[in-house]
């Protein structure tokens, strides 16, 4: 059997002046350009709330049918349309007042942070404690200013003297009220507030309770022009802590206050229909459907 000579050793060539082999188990690789990795996707973020679907009725008949929208947290929503168009029907969805109303039954879903508010293990108390309401004419208690700040905190189960003491200022400057009433807030009676000052004080009240989201329906309707123009300014400041969703028929303040803009109207049997929802810039100078265009113009409404 024949044997193979050995290959020679790469220092032996070397010194022959010869460049050494390039061994055969070590073949040529042919570089390959690397393909870009796709882009990740990334995820949508989950609204502060939304509307599946949503048809609203007081016995038989529908006061409001298939709402779809979304609204984005810490910005401000406003909900525009003619009077009777379901703008009040729907924002109570959100906190479940509608439950109080007999009769009144909601189909689709309701969504607060991704879940539905109306799931048979919810409990409405819970869900009002997290998105409050400011109604359309200031209701405060007729107490001090003090029980009326206080009066959510101790619901909830909040007994220290002075953890009450520090809500209440903390509410009270929240809603911009805390200079005009720090002298007698503990005595002096919240009826006997401006209307303006009373409206704050019933959103300090809301904010005791340390809510997520706060719903306002039409706060301003029953206020002169300065009072007004203080709630606007309070809305300003809490939009960096809290979502806001407010029902108006003034067309400037939605223009001045909201982020976004959702408009309402009438169908065909009479019952509400969201005509479209939109960055309120575009909503007032190019909206997508005509129906908005007319109204944000003053053709009708």
């Amino acid at each position: 059997m024949a044997i193979r000579s050995p290959e020679p050793r790469i220092d032996e060539i070397t010194r022959a002046g010869a460049a050494p082999p390039v061994p055969a188990r070590f073949p040529a690789v042919r570089v390959m350009a690397t393909p870009p990795m796709p882009p990740t996707p990334t995820a949508r973020p989950v609204p502060k709330l939304a509307m599946e679907a949503v048809s609203v009725f007081y016995g038989s008949t529908a006061a409001v049918r298939d709402v779809d929208l979304s609204i984005a947290p810490n910005a401000v929503t406003a909900f525009i349309g003619p009077s009777g168009c379901g703008k009040s029907t729907v924002l109570r969805c959100f906190n479940r007042m509608n439950d109080l109303i007999p009769g009144a039954r909601v189909q689709g879903r309701v969504l607060f942070n991704g879940e539905d508010v109306g799931a048979r293990d919810v409990h409405p108390v819970d869900v009002r404690q997290r998105i409050g309401l400011v109604f359309q004419k200031p209701n405060p208690f007729p107490m001090s200013m003090y029980e009326n700040v206080a009066y959510g905190p101790r619901r909830h189960g909040v007994r220290d003297r002075a953890r009450l003491d520090e809500i209440v200022e903390r509410s009270l400057r929240r809603a911009a009220l805390w200079d005009e009433v720090k002298d007698d807030y503990r005595k002096k009676s919240g009826l006997a507030l401006s209307g303006g000052q009373q409206q704050r004080l019933c959103i300090a009240r809301t904010l005791a309770t340390d809510p997520e989201v706060i719903l306002m329906d039409e706060p301003c309707s029953a206020l002169d022009p300065i009072a007004t123009l203080k709630i606007e300014a309070l809305i300003s400041e809490l939009r960096s802590t809290v979502t806001i969703v407010i029902v108006t028929h003034n067309m400037q303040q939605a223009s001045r206050v909201s982020d976004r803009t959702a408009f309402f109207t009438l169908g065909d049997d009479r019952s509400g229909r969201l005509v479209e929802i939109g960055d309120t810039l575009q909503i007032f100078t190019n909206p997508r459907e005509q129906l908005t265009e007319d109204y944000v113009s003053g053709r009708f409404g």
